[in-house]
């Protein structure tokens, strides 16, 4: 891990923000290598997500005013453990402090960690004692507007936005069920004590994607295209299993085909940006850690130098969002579903009494009919709501009759499945295992071995000597490259040898050299990253077969055989 991670800061992929002042925990600046890598995963995660998805993508705020997370939640329940140090003021996230001097689970709540605490006289490592174990609310709170100015908070996950603008969304897709809605950004969690890199940060990357769909469908027509594949499964009751998806949802392991579609997609998407499929594997939620409205939650996790690591988490969160935000807000978050063919039904219906409710309630009269008439049943006073105002109504102003209807279809809050992506994590995962070693030429060599399209540097174009002719048209050839769409460095700066080693260190799949040949008959030298091979190749075919090799795992001599001919 330290050697990943020094290779990283001193390449340019990322480092300590506010480094000059000392740092931060819990926050990284992205340098120019690693800003280029994640931006390639954010698109490959639109591929599949969004663009080969009924989906489309939004951007909402990332400062959320009050209300929104009253209604979700997280003003009340968003909250970790937290143990101060009554010597030296530290604060410490309590699972975790426990968890690291103990190696003990503990239950997030104060109760179980006030007993651990005083079971085994835990102390901080300054050796203060501890104060009464407290709640933290992981937001980070903020003043919208001047003065006392209206209370917000920037927003913990990137999905609140989505659910606010079901209405907008769902006429947007003709209210026809299912759809996706998705939203790459930040989200902010004021974390009580942020280690491990950029596992744990305060400011972070997600993509999450919100599939709306009707609660008795839970299937998709593309379910066929992931239903053998093979998986790694870690249940609740911590079995593992290598099984394939359909088997997994036959046997129910897995609670539905939606949520299967989703990991099989989710694991397709992972293996493309280079997680290495034997550290990788879904550990689904205990019944214990599940959230309470959640049918069924799995977590993508893959080993790191850290341990397990979560970094997608893909769960079915029934119509919880939906009806919060429905109920707090007044507004109907409900689809109307059509029927394939009209239903005759007897129902009872209550009929407001009009020529009685205009005298009493005036300009109010045709409101409160309106909302008597919703009541599928009354019995004496009945109150409403009018413009937040709460009436009573007595039954003399209504009667109940029971009618037949003919009814088309049928209103639904729809059902959220959310695969949601921790963009960081998954970037660090990728780099570290891509990360290797060998020798060559009897030297230990690291090598970044990233997937083609993936490397933030795509091709290196090197004069063999830094004089003015080498350089010239090494810089010709770079132009010609970028102007093609191939992001391209060109390096002057040390030997041939220190300089591919210091490309094959960044993941950059092709070193194109230019030599005392290229003058001769117009050909340079492209060098393969992973198996140091070389080919002569003209200058002239330079852009297509670099093109060509840059969208393929093709191997290098056996493409060399092809130039020949």
């Amino acid at each position: 891990m330290s050697q990943i991670m020094e290779m990283l800061i001193r390449r340019g992929f990322l480092w300590q923000s506010f480094e000059i002042y000392g740092g931060m925990a819990g926050f990284i600046d992205y340098g120019p290598l690693g800003n280029g890598l994640r931006r390639k995963v954010e698109d490959l995660w639109r591929k599949y997500f969004v663009i080969n998805e009924r989906s489309v993508e939004i951007d909402s705020p990332t400062v959320g005013i009050e209300d929104v997370f009253i209604a979700s939640g997280h003003a009340e329940g968003f909250t970790d453990v937290a143990i101060e140090c009554s010597e030296c003021g530290r604060v410490f996230r309590a699972d975790h402090y426990v968890k690291e001097k103990l190696n003990l689970e503990v239950d997030p709540t104060i109760e179980a960690v006030k007993s651990v605490v005083n079971e085994f006289d835990l102390r901080c490592e300054c050796g203060g004692k501890f104060k009464e174990p407290e709640h933290i609310n992981l937001m980070f709170e903020t003043k919208i507007g001047p003065g006392k100015g209206k209370k917000g908070y920037l927003r913990p996950e990137t999905a609140q936005g989505i659910f606010i603008a079901f209405k907008r969304l769902s006429d947007y897709f003709r209210h026809k069920l299912p759809f996706g809605v998705a939203q790459i950004g930040r989200a902010y969690r004021n974390e009580i004590s942020p280690r491990q890199g950029v596992i744990r940060l305060r400011e972070f990357n997600q993509a999450e994607l919100e599939f709306f769909c009707h609660p008795g469908e839970k299937k998709h027509p593309d379910f066929y295209k992931y239903a053998d594949d093979t998986v790694t499964l870690v249940d609740k009751f911590d079995k593992e299993h290598r099984i394939s998806l359909k088997e997994a949802v036959e046997k129910g392991i897995i609670a539905h085909e939606l949520l299967a579609y989703f990991i099989g997609k989710t694991r397709r998407f992972l293996l493309e940006a280079g997680i290495d499929e034997k550290r990788l594997r879904f550990r689904q939620h205990k019944d214990d850690e599940r959230a309470h409205y959640a049918v069924d939650c799995w977590d993508a996790e893959v080993e790191l130098s850290y341990g397990w690591i979560e970094i997608v988490g893909i769960a079915d969160r029934t119509d919880y969002d939906l009806s919060r935000h429905s109920k707090y807000s007044r507004e109907d978050l409900s689809v109307f579903v059509p029927f394939d063919e009209p239903v005759k039904i007897k129902r009872r219906k209550v009929i407001p009494n009009i020529s009685k409710l205009g005298p009493v309630f005036r300009n109010k009269a045709r409101r409160i009919a309106e909302e008597l008439e919703k009541l599928e049943n009354a019995d004496g006073d009945v109150l409403v709501v009018i413009d937040g105002e709460e009436i009573t109504v007595p039954a003399e102003f209504y009667e109940v009759r029971e009618v037949e209807e003919e009814i088309h279809g049928e209103k639904v809050t729809p059902h959220v499945i959310e695969p949601s992506f921790g963009l960081d994590r998954i970037t660090y995962a990728i780099l570290e295992h891509c990360y290797d070693t060998d020798y060559v030429d009897g030297e230990e060599r690291k090598v970044l071995r990233l997937k083609r399209w993936l490397a933030p540097v795509q091709v290196a174009v090197l004069p063999l000597l830094s004089r003015e002719n080498f350089v010239k048209e090494a810089e010709k050839i770079a132009d010609v490259l970028k102007e093609n769409g191939v992001f391209t460095e060109v390096d002057t700066t040390g030997s041939i040898g220190r300089r591919y080693r210091r490309y094959d260190e960044i993941g950059t799949p092709f070193c194109v050299t230019v030599d005392h040949q290229t003058f001769e008959d117009g050909t340079v030298t492209i060098r393969d990253r992973d198996s140091t091979a070389q080919v002569r190749v003209e200058k002239s075919r330079i852009v297509s077969v670099l093109k060509e090799l840059l969208a393929t795992e093709k191997d290098l001599k056996e493409f060399g055989e092809v130039f020949k001919n």
